[in-house]
């Protein structure tokens, strides 16, 4: 059996148990991706990610959406304030 990761959401809402390896993957290609480009809008994401993976099982875009709100809630990226459309970027740790 595989090892399992509680995301967290947004405003204490339930996130889900998604498979470790799946997790690792696609937050490191969220992070690469953010890290090559700096910011990076938000609807760029999925393609771009979608380009790094070779051999992926299931709804990338999903995972996006669910590990992008995850990595929020973990501090680790942001919402550019005032950005339309929506634009992310590694939070700075000031």
């Amino acid at each position: 059996m595989s090892e399992k990761i509680l995301t967290l959401n947004l405003d204490g809402k339930q996130g889900v148990n998604i498979d470790r390896v799946k997790y690792d993957v696609i937050k490191s290609a969220i992070l690469d991706a953010i890290d090559r480009q700096g910011e990076i809008l938000f609807k760029d994401l999925t393609p771009t990610v979608e380009s790094q993976l070779t051999d992926f099982e299931g709804s990338v875009s999903w995972y996006v959406v669910t590990i992008k709100l995850d990595l929020e809630v973990r501090g680790l990226i942001e919402r550019i304030p005032k950005s339309s459309p929506q634009c992310i970027r590694r939070k700075s740790s000031a």
